[in-house]
């Protein structure tokens, strides 16, 4: 059995298994995907992300949730593979095209020393908060600030603002983000029958000069430390909630970010941050199945 050759990346913690499937890809793609994201028997990650030849694009993405689920998109990911073709010499490009599952995004290296990219800005594309794109299982047509029953002891209701982003997300603004049970919480959002494809959560903390603090639980992939497509969704929905203008730093477990929505409701949402290398490595599957 050949060895799967691997680079480990992240993006503020948000951490993957990428793989170079630019000559040939691994099958079982699922399966393979949980069996590497396990921290303790595998090689441990949010899940792995491939990175693939395009027809339509300089580049293409998929990605793979922890649990195999295969995710429409990732903003942190986004960005580490454009770290990774860069810096492996794949294109000289600093301006590069890369095809997802929601559509053919833009991205923007920024190299620093010693010729590497540091940084990368991400055109993330239109926010939606029509209920129909999302999902959202109700006949409004949007569904903001909006009271959700949820069966959890000694919290019955709260309040979210559903948006997309590329993913489903569903916003939570707290007063006090150490108060919140992400677990318990996001694990019933996720799962609530409000969502017919499953659903991010994330909370977050609004500060008066506009910064946002924000917690994520992942669909597919439970706690993790950073969520870039939650982090423009948060932004969104801050906005749209009057909480702050149309850019912020997100203040995420694992970094910071930056994200701005441009031209209000018609513009696309920027997001910047850092992507690194951790490790390289070669991988042999312990199941085929």
């Amino acid at each position: 059995m050949e060895p799967i050759l691997f680079t480990k990346m992240q993006g503020i913690g948000n951490d993957y298994v990428y793989i170079d499937c630019l000559s040939a890809c691994p099958d079982n793609l699922a399966s393979l995907s949980r069996e590497m994201s396990d921290r303790h028997t595998g090689v441990g990650g949010d899940g792995i992300i491939l990175i693939l030849p395009s027809s339509e694009a300089d580049f293409k993405m998929r990605i793979f949730n922890a649990d195999g689920s295969e995710a429409r998109m990732c903003g942190n990911g986004a960005r580490c593979v454009a770290k990774y073709v860069y810096d492996n010499n794949l294109t000289d490009k600093l301006h590069l095209t890369l095809e997802t599952l929601s559509g053919v995004k833009h991205l923007y290296l920024k190299p620093g020393g010693g010729g590497l990219v540091e940084s990368v800005t991400v055109d993330m594309g239109l926010p939606s908060l029509l209920t129909d794109e999302i999902p959202v299982n109700t006949s409004d047509d949007c569904f903001i600030n909006r009271p959700v029953s949820l069966d959890l002891s000694g919290q019955s209701t709260i309040n979210i603002s559903a948006v997309s982003i590329g993913n489903p997300h569903a916003v939570v603004f707290v007063d006090n983000l150490d108060c919140v049970d992400v677990e318990q919480v996001g694990r019933a959002l996720e799962h609530h029958d409000l969502f017919p494809e499953g659903v991010n959560v994330e909370f977050a903390q609004v500060s008066d000069s506009g910064e946002i603090r924000m917690r994520v639980w992942e669909r597919g992939s439970g706690i993790t430390l950073a969520c870039g497509t939650g982090a423009c969704a948060t932004l969104v929905a801050a906005h749209v909630n009057g909480l702050c203008g149309r850019k912020a730093v997100i203040h995420l477990d694992g970094g910071d970010l930056m994200v701005e929505w441009q031209d209000g409701h018609c513009g696309h949402v920027m997001m910047t941050g850092p992507a690194k290398t951790v490790f390289k490595g070669s991988y042999t599957r312990q199941n085929q199945g």
